[in-house]
C-alpha cells in the first residue's frame, strides 16, 4: 500500500524550503453562490476563485524572510507522499507578512495565484 499523506516539500522558484508542519493547497476554480428571491431560488452565480499553496515554515540562514514576504510573480511547487505535484504559477505572498516564532523558529506563509494545478 502506497502512502497517501504525511510528507510535504516546497519548492520556491527552484529553491527548497523546509516544511516544520501541516500544509494546504487550494486549485483555482469557481466560486457558486445561490441566487434567490422571495418567489424562490433563481440559480446561482459564479465567480473565479484564486487558488493558493500554504504551509507551516522553518526559518533557516539560508534565505531571507524578507524575500518570502516580498516574493510575487514565483513559481511555487508543493511535493506530498501520494505523489501529487501541485504548482502554483505566478504567485503572490498572500495576506499577513510571514512571523517567525523564535522559540521553534516556525512561520505560516500563504501563497495564492490565479493558476494553481493538480499534476
Amino acid at each position: 500500500m502506497s502512502a497517501i499523506a504525511g510528507t510535504l516539500s516546497i519548492t520556491i522558484d527552484g529553491t527548497n524550503y523546509a516544511v516544520a508542519g501541516s500544509g494546504t493547497y487550494l486549485v483555482s476554480s469557481t466560486n457558486r453562490e445561490t441566487l434567490k428571491g422571495q418567489d424562490g431560488v433563481h440559480g446561482y452565480k459564479e465567480m473565479p476563485n484564486e487558488g493558493h499553496i500554504a504551509w507551516t515554515g522553518r526559518d533557516s540562514n539560508a534565505f531571507k524572510i524578507a524575500d518570502l514576504n516580498a516574493a510575487d510573480g514565483v513559481t511555487v511547487v508543493a511535493v506530498l507522499a501520494n505523489g501529487k505535484v501541485i504548482i502554483a504559477k505566478n504567485a503572490w505572498r498572500d495576506g499577513e507578512p510571514a512571523k517567525v516564532n523564535t522559540e521553534d523558529g516556525t512561520f505560516d506563509i500563504l501563497f495564492s495565484s490565479a493558476s494553481v494545478k493538480e499534476q
